[in-house]
């Protein structure tokens, strides 16, 4: 059975390798970017760059949107020259993106009022750009359970973690929660690298035996080396991770939760974007524990 057509819009950090994935699994990609010039790269690994929205979703069977914030959400559906002025009978889509889960219901009932109506769903990913260029994401979905199964092909061509959260919204709650746990590992990663760094003890070592052991987290493994070698690139921005925090903290105030690991390090990250860090990866906290301590905590090459 042929594969269906996939269109892809937004092609940053996530949306490029994932636009290489699809098609390395098969699937006829087209895409487009807000900045056309960084679509245009796609072509020579095989994608059709076009425009628009609008001629994505002509040319497309499923569209995945994979943008920055709520109102990108929006505007490549809704927009001028939008995916719903292509959209045609039986068009899904696919929003990767974080953004809130009350807005991204809110879509789903204008795709469903839209002439003519289309499908949607909510799949955000987890993984930052490692998870992406390596297709091993963890994609939580929102949805009717006949459009995630529709989509599942796609998901396996992307990541290696599946699951269907539940209802419209359900994949972007998820989501929130997931980026309440990242910001308070990389938290705690930093605090004890740099407690450790005052020790004057081997600080690759203790990272190693943290790493194996119940302190261990994806941070560990993954972050603490860039940490202590200074490598703050981003695999996923400051920026960004804010954003996230500033949506977790607003439902959270709407339900009167308290969550005050959450608002601590959302203020922590917000001397970064202060000092202008703001597109550093979002390990870069640890240099605001490392200022407050006056300490730096480094292994040298």
């Amino acid at each position: 059975m042929a594969k269906e057509r996939v269109g892809l819009i937004g092609t940053g950090i996530m949306g490029a390798p994932m636009a290489r994935n699809l098609l390395k699994a098969g699937f006829p990609v087209t895409v487009t970017n807000r900045t056309l010039e960084r679509a245009r790269a796609l072509a020579k690994d095989g994608a059709t760059v076009v425009p628009t929205p609008r001629e994505v979703a002509e040319r497309s069977d499923v569209v995945v949107t994979m943008v920055v914030d709520s109102p990108d959400v929006e505007t490549a559906l809704f927009g001028a020259d939008g995916v719903a002025s292509g959209a045609h009978e039986g068009l899904l889509a696919i929003d990767m993106s974080t953004i809130s889960p009350a807005r991204t219901r809110e879509l789903a009932e204008r795709a469903a009022a839209n002439r003519p109506p289309f499908r949607t769903v909510d799949a955000p990913v987890s993984g930052g750009e490692v998870g992406a260029i390596e297709a091993r994401l963890s994609i939580m979905i929102g949805g009717e359970a006949a459009d995630v199964e529709r989509a599942r092909p796609i998901f396996e061509a992307l990541g290696k973690t599946i699951v269907h959260i539940g209802g419209h919204g359900a994949g972007q709650a998820c989501k929130l929660a997931n980026q309440i746990a990242v910001a308070l590992n990389n938290l705690g990663v930093s605090e004890a690298l740099v407690f450790a760094a005052s020790q004057g003890i081997d600080l690759e070592k203790v990272r190693q035996v943290i790493a194996g052991g119940a302190g261990s987290s994806w941070a560990m493994q993954n972050y603490a080396p860039k940490m202590l070698a200074g490598d703050f690139r981003p695999g996923f921005m400051v920026d960004l991770q804010q954003k996230d925090l500033r949506l977790v903290l607003g439902d959270a105030d709407a339900a009167h939760l308290a969550l005050p690991g959450t608002a601590l390090a959302h203020h922590l990250y917000n001397a970064l974007q202060a000092a202008g860090e703001g597109r550093d990866g979002n390990h870069a906290l640890m240099r605001v524990i490392e200022r407050l301590s006056h300490l730096e905590a480094r292994v040298k090459p």
